[in-house]
């Protein structure tokens, strides 16, 4: 067995036994398949999905194994950069803990051409807070190809969706 150095109620007053250092980390991420091509078509502004032919879902995010089955899912399939909000809160705070005045809209967004249930958490805006409801339509709102990264924020926020009224001269509604 190794001793250590006892310690005294002396010693710590005087900071004896302390040290100052910041440590100079480097993280990697290893993304998989799945998520890494999911973020590839991020970049070129595509939503992505894994379809399993015996439960006949389609996932989003991918996977490459299904969940449901225990079996591998079978094929890639693009899905639209339009949806459906399941479930929203008003935040009216910041991650860092800064006090808001107007809220910001986090929202589990089911995907048009995903199966039911199977969504993104992302930001809704363009819309008072007031009138969001669950069942919403939203677009995706891109970043401009050149400031894309592969990642989940090149969707800037997701925005609703204005349906096209088919008898000239009504407006559209949300």
């Amino acid at each position: 067995m190794v001793r250590g150095t006892p310690l005294e109620a002396e010693g710590l007053e005087r900071e004896e036994f302390t040290t100052s250092y910041v440590p100079k980390l480097r993280y990697a991420w290893d993304v998989g398949e799945a998520i890494g091509r999911y973020l590839e078509e991020l970049k070129q502004g595509r939503l992505i999905a894994r379809r399993c032919h015996q439960c006949e879902r389609v996932m989003i995010p991918p996977r490459m194994f299904c969940e449901r089955c225990f079996r591998p899912t079978d094929e890639w399939v693009y899905v639209k950069d339009t949806g459906r909000i399941n479930t929203f809160s008003l935040c009216y705070v910041t991650w860092d803990v800064r006090m808001l005045k107007k809220p910001e809209i986090p929202a589990v967004i089911e995907i048009d051409g995903a199966s039911p249930g199977m969504g993104i958490l992302h930001l809704v805006r363009g819309v008072d807070p007031r009138r969001v409801r669950i069942g919403m339509r939203l677009k995706a709102v891109w970043k401009p190809p050149a400031k894309r990264a592969g990642s989940i924020t090149d969707i800037e926020y997701w925005t609703p969706q204005v349906r096209r009224s088919k008898v000239k001269g009504q407006r559209p509604r949300e």
